[in-house]
């Protein structure tokens, strides 16, 4: 996974644990697009100073998923609904009984609704 969408996505789980700084300038860099100078300018700070900052929140967000492993867990648990869903279609389509089909699709309903 590329590093910018696996930070956003942990920003995103674990962001209300950062500082108040650390969840703003990460939330900038990876989800606003905003250089580190524009995010230095304006939070009137050196360049190396919003740097360090987004730097530790970095190391921060890794160091909770280390710990709690709630992106991995979401990313396994997607996959195994996405391979469910792929079987119920295919037994969908060999099917000719009405009554499983209508069952495979209200199976396939709830699915779609944890994604």
């Amino acid at each position: 996974m590329d590093k910018n969408v696996e930070i956003s996505m942990l920003c995103q789980i674990y962001g209300k644990l950062l500082t108040k700084k650390q969840f703003e300038y990460i939330n900038d860099y990876y989800n606003n697009d905003l250089s580190l100078s524009e995010i230095a300018e304006n939070n009137n700070i050196t360049r190396q100073a919003a740097r360090d900052n987004l730097k530790k929140g970095e190391h921060k967000l890794f160091e909770f998923e280390e710990k709690l492993n709630i992106m991995k867990k979401t990313l396994q648990q997607e996959q195994k609904i996405a391979e469910i869903l792929y079987k119920i279609t295919k037994i969908k389509e060999k099917s000719s009984d009405k009554q499983v089909a209508h069952i495979l699709n209200e199976v396939k309903h709830e699915l779609n609704c944890l994604v």
